[in-house]
């Protein structure tokens, strides 16, 4: 039984080799060529289709400038500027974010050098010393002893990418180098809604504790006219035991309140990349700004979205592997040289 081999080659080799009747050196030029530029196996990558309205129904006209602004700016506050500003030089998961990307950038050039020649070098000294027990006298006078010998050795290497699989292997660091970036806006667009967040939280706990201490402060007064009425007989011992349990119950709100406070400080404190402490204020929560929130915003928001565009670079690398792997049924073509000298002196 006879084994058939079926090689499906690309189609610019093919168009060459239908045209075999041009001279030869048509012929050499056009392989010349074809070696030099290559094609790349395996998928092109296409962006899959999603059935999405360009628009809301009633899609304000300055959303989308809106979602690129600072829009923490817009509150008016100038602490809570600072505190961002601070977060995003200080905070630990921001520096391991950008540390991420540069280690992702150190790949995608690692993985680009394949795509030029590669030079090598390399040098050895050695001293070899033989024992003389038992050697005649004549070969010991011949051959050296100790002997010395030095070698340099340059060498040069270039792959041939033929069907592409350095360049698919590149398009696919260069995929994860934009993922892990995108990973890095992530993490930037929720230090500073969570330092904006815990600092409003914050400033609203400060007003409850301003409430409540007002409040307590109340209760003790009308619990000391009580106490007097009672003495007069004015009123009776139910009433003031009223008074005084309305008043019980206001002194139970202040610790909670200061102890919601200093977990809240602490948490800005862990987002800001510094030890537990004291918050600075700014303006109260009835001096703030609102921000001017559009009642809707157009659905192609969604294609800036970090975590949206991480998740399509991964498909990118993923789909550029796949050319990378195939690319390996081939033969591969590296044109190598080396050159050096060895000598005793």
């Amino acid at each position: 039984a006879g084994t058939t081999v079926v090689l499906r080659v690309p189609s610019p080799i093919s168009v060459l080799v239908s045209r075999m009747k041009r001279p030869p050196r048509a012929h050499l030029a056009a392989i010349a060529a074809i070696a030099l530029s290559g094609c790349m196996v395996g998928p092109d990558y296409q962006r899959p289709a999603v059935d999405a309205p360009a628009a809301f129904v009633y899609a304000a006209k300055d959303a989308a400038d809106t979602a690129n602004t600072q829009w923490w700016r817009q509150f008016g506050d100038p602490v809570l500027d600072t505190l961002i500003a601070e977060a995003l030089a200080q905070n630990l998961n921001v520096k391991e974010a950008a540390a991420n990307v540069e280690a992702a950038v150190g790949v995608l050039t690692q993985t680009r050098s394949g795509l030029f020649p590669q030079v090598g070098y390399g040098a050895t000294a050695a001293r070899q010393r033989s024992t003389e027990a038992g050697a005649a006298p004549e070969l010991a006078r011949l051959v050296p002893n100790p002997q010395n010998s030095y070698e340099a050795l340059l060498t040069v290497s270039w792959e041939v990418d033929l069907w592409g699989r350095i360049r698919r292997l590149s398009e696919s660091a260069r995929a994860n180098a934009l993922a892990t970036d995108e990973a890095r806006r992530g993490v930037i667009l929720s230090l500073v809604a969570s330092v904006a967040g815990n600092y409003l939280t914050l400033r609203g706990l400060d007003e409850q504790l301003a409430v409540s201490k007002s409040t307590l402060a109340a209760y003790g007064e009308s619990l000391r006219l009580y106490q007097l009425q009672l003495q007069y007989g004015q009123v009776s011992q139910m009433q003031v035991s009223q008074v005084q349990s309305q008043y019980e119950t206001a002194a139970v709100q202040v610790p909670q309140i200061e102890s919601q406070i200093a977990q809240t400080e602490n948490a800005i404190n862990v987002l800001l990349g510094r030890n537990p402490g004291p918050v600075p204020r700014g303006k109260s929560v009835h001096d703030l700004v609102l921000p001017k929130v559009p009642a809707g915003v157009p659905s192609e928001l969604l294609t800036r979205r970090p975590d949206l565009l991480q998740a399509e670079n991964q498909l990118i690398a993923a789909n550029a592997q796949i050319g990378a792997a195939k690319a390996l049924y081939f033969p591969t073509i590296a044109l190598t040289g080396s050159g050096g000298s060895a000598s005793a002196a």
